[in-house]
């Protein structure tokens, strides 16, 4: 009924044949136990990266609190300043204006913003923008950094694209939109909307 391997010869050649499947099913299990650790490991690196951007969109958000526009020639419906204060969200992290850049669009055209560190406004060209503190003054990007506890104004120049011209600057009417990015790719969206009068040179209008 049974077969007995009585030669020895034999019976090593089926030892060696069982020793071989045996170390290639150790060898495949510990290729499998590898690459499931390999996964792991990457799966767990790939969460904290994705939760780490989560927490840097919420902490580096930057709110708009007013927009408002100064009128330089109330007779010709134009504007020679466009301020929009900003402070850090709720929470928020220290938030660097020199590193923060802004999408515009308006009636001359769409232009990416960047920081100047300028004194004036005329100074800001096409593709610039200024911060002010507190006290109205022009910052370096040394003190252009916000937090919750503190607030400055983006500097606009509306004699410049994509806002206007120097011989049509915006003003009475004109529209515009901006997208404010900050360095963690954080995104606050606001619309510019001018008054379709201003009663003064002076006057502080809301956008």
């Amino acid at each position: 009924m049974f077969e007995f391997i009585t030669n020895n010869e034999d019976r090593g050649q089926v030892g060696i044949g069982t020793l071989i499947v045996f170390i290639a099913m150790v060898l495949v299990a510990a290729i499998a136990a590898g690459v499931l650790i390999n996964t792991a490991g990457f799966l767990q690196s790939q969460a904290e990266a994705t939760g780490q951007e989560s927490t840097d969109l919420v902490s580096e958000r930057i709110d708009v609190t007013s927009e408002v526009g100064i009128v330089g020639n109330a007779s010709n419906g134009t504007l020679n300043e466009i301020r929009v204060s900003v402070a850090g969200a709720a929470g928020s992290d220290q938030i660097d204006l020199s590193e923060t850049t802004i999408e515009a669009v308006g009636p001359n055209g769409q232009e990416n913003l960047v920081f100047n560190g300028t004194d004036s406004v005329d100074n800001l060209t096409a593709n610039q923008f200024g911060v002010k503190d507190d006290n109205g003054n022009f910052v370096s990007s040394d003190n252009a950094v916000l937090d919750e506890d503190s607030q400055l104004t983006i500097v606009l120049n509306p004699d410049v694209s994509p806002f206007g011209s120097s011989s049509e600057p915006f003003g009475e009417g004109d529209t515009s939109s901006l997208e404010i990015v900050s360095p963690s790719s954080a995104t606050t969206s606001i619309s510019l909307d001018s008054p379709d009068l201003y009663e003064e040179d002076g006057e502080a209008v809301r956008l």
